[in-house]
């Protein structure tokens, strides 16, 4: 069956132009709506890189606020420390000086304690002389009234003997002690050391001279421990006042004359 064809009455090259530019539009319009499109997509990215941007300014805002809230809480903890540091300083240093202290302390505490004992050992060791030196004196006497009333009886002098070894052995042991005898006989008094009992005219001695030792002294270690009783004379001269010391010149010592030098040249 044919199917008629309709003429709209146009010629071919009508109806081709119209046909072209029914293309024509539709290009444009194709064209129109890929630009469209292209604005929305790059509209789309940069609001993407805008929020991006955003989001990573306020991630930096946030990460620079934390890192400022940690420096400074870091810097509390240093302070803090430093603090610390600074007071155990203070804390050693008090402890150094509190240390030299009771070391110095320590050191003094010794040091007297040492001397206390070592004068308690001397007042010990004196306490038991001077209780021992009536014994010498005891036998000193007994040997003495012996030798004068009994001389010629050979047993009596020999006893006195045996008790005169003891004398001088019990006194060879106090002198290793450091004890001495004091026996000022024919010196001149000197009240330090010597306790007056009586006086004795005498015109010939010098005046204030010891005549007699009634009891002899003892001194230890320089230090006397019982005074000599003596008897002292008056009535003679005066002892003359003994002249000081003058010190020799050093030999070879400038401006030194030679003895004898006034008188040579007085002679020229």
């Amino acid at each position: 069956m044919n199917v008629p064809i309709e003429d709209d009455g146009r010629k071919p090259e009508e109806a081709g132009a119209d046909a072209t530019g029914a293309e024509t539009t539709d290009d444009v319009r194709a064209t129109d709506a890929t630009t469209d499109e292209d604005a929305e997509e790059r509209a789309r990215v940069e609001a993407a890189i805008k929020a991006g941007e955003e989001a990573a300014e306020e991630d930096f805002k946030a990460e620079a606020e934390r890192l400022v809230v940690e420096r400074d809480a870091l810097q509390r903890q240093l302070d803090g420390v430093a603090d610390e540091i600074a007071a155990a300083k203070r804390q050693a240093d008090d402890s150094t000086e509190r240390l030299a202290r009771l070391q110095a302390d320590w050191e003094n505490y010794r040091r007297r304690t040492a001397q206390e004992r070592l004068a308690e050992r001397e007042r010990a060791a004196e306490r038991l002389v001077v209780s021992l030196l009536p014994v010498l004196d005891d036998m000193e006497r007994a040997c003495g009234h012996a030798q004068e009333n009994n001389a010629g009886d050979a047993g009596v002098m020999q006893f006195v003997e045996g008790v005169e070894a003891i004398h001088d052995k019990m006194y060879g042991v106090l002198n290793k002690e450091g004890v001495e005898v004091i026996d000022p006989t024919g010196e001149a008094f000197d009240p330090r050391i010597h306790q007056a009992v009586g006086r004795e005219e005498d015109t010939e001695a010098y005046d204030e001279t010891v005549k007699q030792v009634y009891q002899k002294g003892y001194r230890m270690g320089g230090k006397v421990i019982r005074s000599a009783m003596v008897i002292v004379t008056y009535g003679g001269p005066k002892r003359p006042t003994p002249e000081p010391e003058v010190a020799a010149p050093e030999e070879g010592a400038e401006g030194a004359c030679p003895q004898g030098s006034a008188d040579d040249g007085g002679a020229e």
